[in-house]
């Protein structure tokens, strides 16, 4: 997938800036798909070069005028296409995965220093996840509805699904960390 599909997808939930969208990203996503701030930017101003979003400047007052960006007809028929084509194969790469496979010739405690962290790691994930689900229970317990709720329960589902590979990744870590001693 690439950064111009995701952003497309979530300008077309509903028109954003470049700060709002990493935010958005941050809230929704991260726990499978990530990007800095600067290729928001970078891909943004692409996608309005290519007439896939444009910028809407918004005047303020004693602060910088706001760039909201909207997907354009054009922008929902290339992500609708996107979204419609055959599943590209997944080439996994995991850094955390290639340095356990090697941090053995370290030692002991430099293996239990690498799972630590990544425990760490998965428990803020863990956290993180949990958090946006409860939020997004109250606002629908608050009568707050989503305007698309096949689009609001798939979101929802990659948040259970990024829950459910951080507590899968949690026992494995914790088998990991005990089989060391």
């Amino acid at each position: 997938m690439t950064l111009k599909m995701a952003l497309l997808g979530i300008l077309d939930l509903t028109p954003m800036t470049g700060y709002d969208l990493k935010k958005s990203i941050e809230a929704s996503v991260a726990h499978f798909w990530s990007a800095d701030q600067s290729q928001i930017y970078r891909t943004l101003a692409a996608l309005v070069t290519d007439g896939l979003a444009e910028a809407l400047v918004i005047p303020q007052e004693g602060r910088p005028d706001r760039r909201e960006h909207h997907i354009t007809p054009a922008g929902r028929a290339s992500l609708a296409e996107w979204l419609r084509s055959p599943l590209e194969p997944e080439t996994p790469h995991d850094t955390f995965l290639m340095r356990l496979f090697f941090v053995g010739a370290l030692g002991i405690p430099a293996t239990r220093a690498v799972l630590d962290a990544r425990h760490s790691q998965a428990t803020a994930l863990l956290a993180g996840l949990h958090s946006v689900i409860e939020q997004e229970q109250a606002r629908r317990e608050a009568g707050h509805r989503a305007e698309d709720d096949l689009g609001h329960g798939l979101r929802l589902a990659t948040l259970r699904n990024g829950i459910l590979h951080a507590e899968a990744e949690l026992a494995w870590l914790t088998e990991t960390t005990e089989a060391l001693a």
